[in-house]
């Protein structure tokens, strides 16, 4: 019996022994891996190892193409590995970094504010360099002083580091260390929308980035730091600065399908990176409904390098113009080209041509905030075949769905330069003040995140815009705001008469009066008595601009923004709220106002004539949400502001640019009795401001103003008017709940 025993436990032992010797071996030979390839990679007599290049252009997509790893990383087909590495090696030699590890917080403790760089004498930037630093300088974020700065942009102008380009700019790694505050570049921001030359257009910028965060066009994922850089469109030098061209969608466009399923116009390379897509498109194009057009008929040796397809491409490239193919499509491929972005990206967005997107690797622009998903398809170049297929299956109401999202990126964040920028500056700024951040509904909703500002509040449901998309509603009461410039004289005031009938409103949770009149305040038992509290609020800096301000006092989503001479009865207080709990994200009240383009001078005008149309609602008796109290604070340039305080003047008009800039939609008006004008006061020692000559003009000039602000004109002109059911009905006047209103 111990025999056994002994025996098997040697039996046990040996194979014990065994298993841990093949053990050993298995992890001899991988340590010895890394070995190899090393002194492999540095041999001066050996080349390094390469897969057979094929030269067949369909292969890549019918020959083992699904086969390997779905990752958009592996598909450079010009560039080994080790390459890839080395390059990435000697840029990003701070790819690991983050926020967290290569950004200083500390700077920002005083607010987000970002410095430039002064330019050194002779310096010279490129138009679209100038376009992005005009952009920073005209923000709100912008600050001359920079120990105040939490963020740094060049005056360098690193946009197009391709050394073959006339605008490369030398000598860009001893200017940047120069910089008494560059700090191995933390708390700085690069821009580039061209990296690398020919042949293989590599991301190799010629200095080194070190803990600089990158604004880069054409970033290749391999590349990007998540989180840190920013993945920024390819835009043309003639890209606006402000404003920008509209969409060519209107939100109900039906039907949703045009005359081409998918159209491609543009450049076919013959060798070098970025040519094995285009020179497949030719396998899918149908000349129906599938019109892919390239041309070999580019650069100085394109005769030399033609192939026998060159010339039947040229001449059906010239039969179609690329603004009607755009413009029909309903679908629009976009393939890399030398690198992985490219113009047709931008134009394809602002067509409403949903782009199908060819080119693996690229990081999407702003995909750290922005679902691409809705808005494009998004491909793989080594299935090519499938393209077809895949757009004929898309459903039309997904199509309609997907044009009318990218109607709302282009408008929201790529129309014009100064988008592009202040959309990068809001995503660092999230970061920075991450416990204040937008989220995802934020950035993919109208109105977009550089209207939806997460100061105000992190819950999307105390905004105005998202309420139906939450299924939530407005709070059910008011909050009225009195604005006085004039002494109160009399219990007979009309500013009195004014409380007493807002008061009466059932809808009417407070009632609050900004005091901005040189007299002193009036005792408590010179006010009205009203069943409501009644708020007085002494203004400190008495400007125009201040009845904006937003007060903690005020709670109600609705605010009512009354002028002291404001004439209302309740009827009508009531009214206009219930119609503004329907659109609580407009303007909606009684005066109304227009504008017009005076071509003899070219400039806007202002009229106050009662037309068939208007594009403004005064806010002398309106009803807004009080979330643009805030807009109107914090967002406004202090130069706007500072010239409505010394005007007195134009404060309503800002508002209404603002709120139809927001909403792209014109405000709202009510019915309201006939014999409305704005009073001419005469009490105490001032005049109405409606009595000085010099009002109008002024006006005038604010609308010109404004409108140069925001590079647009947001005002738009509407012809509704919103009155009660059995408003001027021949029904007895019993039967009418608002009956006041046709008695006034």
């Amino acid at each position: 019996m111990q025999a056994k025993k002994r025996y098997l436990l040697v039996s046990v032992g040996a194979g014990l022994l065994f298993l841990v010797y093949l053990w050993g071996l298995h992890i001899g030979d991988f340590q010895q891996q890394p070995y190899h390839q090393y002194h492999q990679y540095h041999h001066p007599s050996r080349p390094p190892r390469r897969w057979p290049e094929s030269t067949h252009p369909l292969e890549p997509y019918l020959e083992g193409g699904e086969q390997e790893e779905d990752s958009p990383r592996l598909h450079h087909q010009h560039t080994s590995p080790r390459e890839r590495r080395a390059i990435r090696d000697n840029i990003y030699k701070n790819r690991r970094c983050r926020m967290e590890t290569c950004f200083d917080f500390g700077r920002c403790q005083s607010g987000f504010r970002v410095y430039i760089y002064p330019p050194q004498r002779g310096e010279e930037i490129s138009e679209s360099y100038q376009k992005i630093l005009s952009s920073i300088e005209e923000s709100r974020f912008h600050t001359t002083d920079p120990s105040r700065a939490c963020l740094f942009v060049l005056a360098v102008d690193t946009l197009d580091r391709d050394q073959l380009s006339a605008q490369y700019v030398q000598n860009v790694r001893a200017r940047i260390q120069s910089l008494p505050t560059w700090n191995d570049g933390r708390n700085h921001l690069i821009f580039n929308l061209y990296s690398g030359t020919w042949p293989d257009y590599t991301e190799d910028l010629g200095f080194e980035v070190g803990q600089a965060m990158l604004a880069k066009a054409s970033v290749d994922v391999g590349n990007f730091r998540p989180n840190f850089d920013i993945s920024i469109p390819l835009f043309s030098k003639d890209h606006p600065q402000k404003g920008g061209g509209k969409g060519y969608l209107t939100l109900n466009d039906v039907p949703p399908s045009r005359k081409y399923l998918l159209v491609f116009k543009g450049k076919r390379y013959l060798t070098g990176i970025g040519s094995e897509t285009r020179n497949a498109l030719y396998h899918i194009h149908n000349g129906d409904d599938i019109i892919l057009l390239t041309t070999c008929k580019h650069g100085k040796d394109w005769e030399k390098h033609k192939d026998s397809r060159c010339d039947r491409d040229n001449e059906e490239y010239s039969k179609y113009d690329y603004q009607e193919l755009l413009h029909n499509s309903s679908f629009c491929l976009v393939p890399r080209g030398r690198r992985l972005g490219s113009f047709r990206f931008l134009e394809a967005l602002q067509a409403a041509c949903i782009p199908v997107l060819l080119s693996n690797g690229w990081e999407l622009p702003f995909s750290e905030v922005i679902d691409w998903r809705k808005a494009a398809v998004i491909g793989d170049e080594r299935l090519l075949l499938q393209v077809p297929s895949i757009t004929r299956s898309v459903g039309r109401d997904r199509i309609l769905a997907l044009r009318q999202q990218t109607q709302f990126l282009w408008d929201a964040y790529f129309s014009s330069v100064a988008k592009i920028v202040l959309t990068t500056l809001e995503i660092i700024q999230d970061r920075v003040h991450s416990h204040v951040s937008r989220n995802r509904l934020l950035w993919n909703s109208l109105p977009g995140g550089l209207y939806a500002f997460p100061q105000f509040s992190t819950d999307p449901a105390l905004f105005p815009f998202y309420y139906a998309i939450l299924g939530k509603s407005p709070s059910q009461q008011f909050t009225a705001v009195i604005h006085m410039v004039t002494p109160l004289q009399s219990q007979i005031s009309p500013v009195v008469k004014l409380i007493i009938a807002v008061a009466k409103s059932k809808f009417c949770a407070q009632i609050v009066v900004l005091w901005n009149c040189d007299k002193p305040l009036p005792p408590r038992n010179k006010w009205p008595s009203t069943s409501v509290p009644l708020t007085v609020i002494e203004g400190q800096t008495k400007t125009m601009s201040s009845r904006f301000f937003p007060h903690d006092v005020i709670l109600t989503d609705a605010i009512l923004s009354l002028d002291e001479d404001s004439v209302l009865s309740t009827n009508e207080v009531d009214f206009a709220f219930i119609v503004w709990q329907s659109f609580p994200e407009r303007i909606v009240g009684y005066p109304a106002r227009s504008h017009y383009w005076d071509a003899s001078r070219s400039r806007w005008g202002y009229t106050s004539k009662w037309t068939n149309d208007y594009s403004m609602v005064l806010t002398g008796a309106a009803f807004y949400h009080r979330y643009y109290h805030y807009v109107y604070t914090y967002y406004v340039p202090a130069s706007l502001l500072t010239m409505v305080d010394r005007m007195a003047n134009c404060e309503d008009i800002l508002m209404n640019f603002l709120v139809s800039a927001v909403t792209k939609q014109p405000p709202i008006k009510v019915t309201q009795k006939k014999q409305y004008k704005e009073t001419m006061m005469s009490q105490g020692s001032k005049s109405s401001r409606w009595a000085d000559p010099d009002h109008f003009a002024q006006r005038q000039t604010c609308m010109n103003a404004f409108s140069r602000w925001l590079g647009f004109m947001p005002l738009v002109h509407s012809q509704m008017r919103l009155d009660p059911v059995l408003f001027r009905d021949q029904v007895s006047i019993l039967r009418k709940k608002y009956r006041d209103i046709e008695r006034l």
